[in-house]
């Protein structure tokens, strides 16, 4: 079987699985476990078999004209590079082990067939994404990701909070396609094709006259769809969502997709400065901002919804210094571990059985009650810290080390600016990532909350996956960064002294400062009773602490922490933690800058239509009703008034014939 047939049976295999199993989800529910896992793991063997046999080579390119447009044709196109070939390796693994995952964290639910289908048809929409080379059907897959992502963000459709999250993650990504689509076709019609191959041979020999503002309206897209300043504030609120699909979106769909899409078409990017000097500042913006938030968050999910932001924040930042082999670099490493954190907290979650466990203050004693989720979230969280050797130390360290060789003057064509951007911002993102990584695993599993009832052992399908995880997380990079520059254009991936030496010591330095600032806080902590939190009229748990420090009053009574007085992140950001919690109120700033002018217009929209439009329509009809009133008056159904209106009617024309003949 060619390279080529085994590459088109990548993303059908899950999609033919998505509809066998939304067929079969009623009739035969006894085959929906087997449709959501086989296809997925076919496909991984298979992806693994195009990956081998591409080996880092020559891109393996097909394509079939699907139909004639008169103009710039569509066609069914293949591009498989070393890019492709690995992030199709990823999309798999991380799907494979969601749905395998699933079934234990979903065994109970009687929606599991519906999840099932639409994790299968959004693994096969980022594989359409991941192997195509022609951005009209490239757009097909990133559209069902937008679908699919919003159907299973509001799976629990019965809480408010799921039903907003979808349909905000639904809004946000479409306000970024908006321009992504324009951009799509402002550059096929410079290129005269929508093939990436053409695209760029049209970059490479100067074909496209407006490079700049092609690339801004496709940043657009992109920003909205892998959630990067401004337009990231979706993804925090999509935890509403099962944990599973945060673990697929954030790791390897979705959010990868935007990343990847630059990737593929870094050229065009790199022939406008000002478009990559953008893309760093966002970059930065993101890296910092998101950094920053999760910081002063306390929901579990929340904190790694921000961590995703500024983890992709620092593959956007890497591209931006025109390196797309150190940005795929830490989409590789970055799925694996953030997978892993991700579905150790779905495994926290589970142990208790409610999703409100995943507030960390109120966690406690939990390292005893989930073992494996413990071990392989802390392998996990020092990846995502960057401390050796673990796979995040070297992916972060190369897109660091590219940053330095812009600044030093190594590269020609990269804004010097967008490196100095890239490297002080990465470096204080590195700085807050081990510290807020350092405080989730303290809270976690180290916090003082109330224990929550134990509900047994987790299935084996859920552990199984961590541990499998956790060898890439703790591996991947040790060995990658050898191994990937042949499939990377060939650029060098080992890490460089000098950002190690920053890197590493800005990270402990994070981590240690967290840990003294936790364990002075644990002794000088304030115990808030319970009754006090229940009894405030707000029921705002941060000011009845405040209130309780302030006035150093004794502990009763059965106690809790709300929020637990011990979190080092209050102390560490100081009057910013409020603004921070908040994400920095950029909900309240779209709120007054788009949703109230657009609620206000509607309702002087709805005034005109009714006390203007409505008013002449009423007054035209106002005359025939009165009319109508008149004759449906007369109408008495007795005959004699009838027979008398008929003779009066006679004499009143009798008289005026007489007149009119007379006056004649």
């Amino acid at each position: 079987m060619t390279t080529t047939t085994l590459a088109v049976l990548v993303p059908l295999l899950p999609f033919l699985g998505a509809v066998a199993g939304l067929l079969l989800g009623r009739t035969a529910p006894g085959f929906v476990r087997p449709l959501a896992v086989l296809p997925t793991l076919a496909s991984l063997v298979l992806a693994a078999v195009v990956a081998a046999r591409q080996g880092g080579d020559r891109a393996v390119d097909a394509a079939t004209e699907l139909t004639p447009t008169g103009s710039v044709p569509i066609e069914l196109a293949l591009h498989i590079d070393g890019f492709a070939a690995l992030t199709a390796v990823l999309v798999t693994v991380v799907a494979g082990c969601v749905q395998i995952y699933s079934t234990g964290y979903l065994r109970d639910d009687p929606r599991y067939p519906s999840y099932a289908a639409l994790v299968s048809l959004f693994t096969s929409a980022m594989l359409l994404v991941v192997y195509s080379g022609d951005l009209m059907v490239l757009l097909v897959g990133w559209e069902v990701m937008g679908i699919c992502s919003y159907f299973l963000v509001g799976h629990y459709w019965e809480t408010p909070e799921a039903r907003a999250a979808s349909l905000k993650a639904f809004l946000v990504t479409k306000l970024g396609d908006v321009p992504f689509l324009i951009g799509l076709f402002a550059l096929a019609t410079e290129a005269g094709s929508f093939r990436i191959t053409r695209i760029l041979g049209a970059v490479a020999n100067g074909g496209i006259e407006h490079p700049t503002p092609i690339a801004l309206l496709l940043l657009a897209g992109v920003a909205g769809k892998s959630a990067q300043f401004p337009l990231h504030t979706w993804l925090p609120d999509a935890m509403a969502g099962p944990t599973p699909v945060s673990a697929l979106i954030h790791a390897a769909t979705m959010v990868a997709a935007g990343v990847y899409f630059i990737a593929r078409l870094l050229p065009l990017f790199e022939a406008s400065q000002a478009a990559m000097v953008v893309l760093a500042v966002m970059a930065a913006a993101t890296m910092a901002g998101s950094a920053l938030a999760a910081l002063a968050q306390d929901d579990i999910k929340r904190v790694l919804a921000y961590s995703t932001i500024g983890q992709l924040g620092y593959m956007t930042g890497a591209l931006a210094v025109a390196d797309r082999g150190a940005a795929v670099f830490h989409l590789l490493s970055h799925g694996a571990f953030k997978a892993l954190l991700f579905l150790a907290a779905g495994a926290i979650i589970h142990a208790a059985g409610t999703n409100s466990l995943a507030a960390m203050s109120r966690m406690g004693h939990l390292r005893d009650r989930v073992p494996d989720a413990y071990w392989t979230m802390t392998v996990a969280l020092l990846a995502l810290a960057a401390i050796p050797p673990f796979s995040g130390f070297f992916s972060k360290e190369a897109v660091l080390g590219v940053a330095e060789h812009v600044v030093t003057g190594h590269t020609e064509h990269t804004p010097a600016a967008a490196g100095w951007i890239v490297l002080l911002a990465g470096l204080l993102t590195a700085l807050l990532t081990a510290a807020y990584a350092t405080r989730l695993w303290l809270l976690a599993f180290r916090g003082h909350g109330t224990e929550a009832p134990d509900h047994g052992r987790q299935p084996l399908t859920m552990t199984a996956v961590l541990w499998v995880l956790a060898v890439p997380s703790l591996a991947l990079g040790g060995f990658a960064f050898r191994a990937l520059p042949d499939w990377f254009d060939g650029h060098d991936l080992t890490p460089t002294l000098t950002t190690s030496v920053l890197g590493t010591g800005v990270a402990l330095v994070g981590g240690i400062v967290t840990y003294a600032t936790w364990r002075h806080t644990t002794a000088h902590a304030v115990r808030v009773p319970l009754g006090a939190v229940a009894a405030h009229p707000e029921g705002d748990a941060g000011q009845v602490e405040a209130e309780a420090i302030a006035s150093h009053e004794p502990a009763y009574g059965d106690i809790a922490y709300a929020p637990d007085p011990s979190d080092p992140g209050r102390l560490l950001l100081g009057p910013l933690h409020r603004h921070a919690a908040a994400g920095f109120h950029l909900d309240a700033v779209y709120t007054a800058l788009f949703v109230r002018p657009v609620q206000a217009g509607a309702r002087l929209v709805r005034f005109l239509d009714r006390e203007v439009v409505e008013t002449y329509v009423r007054g035209a009809g106002t005359l025939p009703r009165w009319l109508g009133a008149a004759v449906r008056r007369a109408q008495t159904g007795n005959l004699q008034t009838y027979v008398s209106v008929l003779l009066a009617g006679t004499v009143v024309l009798a008289v005026a014939a007489v007149l009119v003949a007379t006056g004649a």
